[in-house]
């Protein structure tokens, strides 16, 4: 009888330490299961709101060059838009990064390598107008990107030319609601709508 008791008492002292371990494990493991899920919550929530860093000051380098260049273009002055790049150039060379979080860092950087290819082709073809719209238009969706990344420090408008590039169109930015179309200048200066304010 009394191994009986004995034996009883050890399985019960057993089986309440085995549920005792589970029961450490589960809880360990949900504790592992919140935090990666806080984790998760909190990535996503840096992503989505990221703080638009106030680089009025690293940004109006880039947007002057970028609105020169494109009255360049408006006036059909090839040489001053190839003028106008170059300092553009200088410009995203300039851009104070050390107010940025490492996300923003790496948009810029992004925005950057595609925009500096594009100015320095600009740069470098003064007399080829046409080819150097072709670029343009490329950098002007560089240019939109940085400035709803980043902020414009003025108020800008998005505008759009429906007969560039055989009826394609192509946009741009412009510090004017007045249209002064950049893709086929003094030849239909005002052709052209207004697609987005930008503050």
């Amino acid at each position: 009888m009394k191994n009986i008791i004995s034996y009883l008492v050890i399985a019960t002292i057993a089986f309440t330490a085995c549920n005792s371990g589970n029961n450490k494990s589960t809880t360990s493991e949900n504790a592992s299961i919140d935090t990666a899920r806080a984790k998760t919550q909190t990535a996503d929530t840096s992503t989505a709101n990221l703080p638009v860093v106030d680089a009025k000051n690293a940004n109006k380098e880039i947007l002057t060059a970028y609105l020169q260049l494109k009255n360049a273009f408006a006036s059909d002055n090839s040489n001053d838009a190839a003028a106008s790049a170059t300092i553009l150039q200088t410009g995203f060379k300039n851009f104070n990064k050390t107010t940025l979080s490492a996300q923003q860092q790496k948009i810029f950087e992004d925005i950057k390598g595609d925009a500096n290819e594009h100015a320095e082709h600009i740069g470098k073809n003064g007399g080829n107008i046409a080819h150097q719209r072709e670029h343009f238009e490329m950098l002007s969706k560089d240019i939109y990107d940085l400035v709803k990344a980043f902020g414009a420090g003025q108020v800008l408008y998005k505008d759009f030319c429906p007969m560039y590039n055989h009826n394609k169109g192509a946009f741009w930015i412009s510090e004017t609601k007045e249209i002064s179309n950049p893709y086929l200048g003094k030849a239909m200066p005002t052709c052209g709508t207004v697609k987005e304010e930008i503050k």
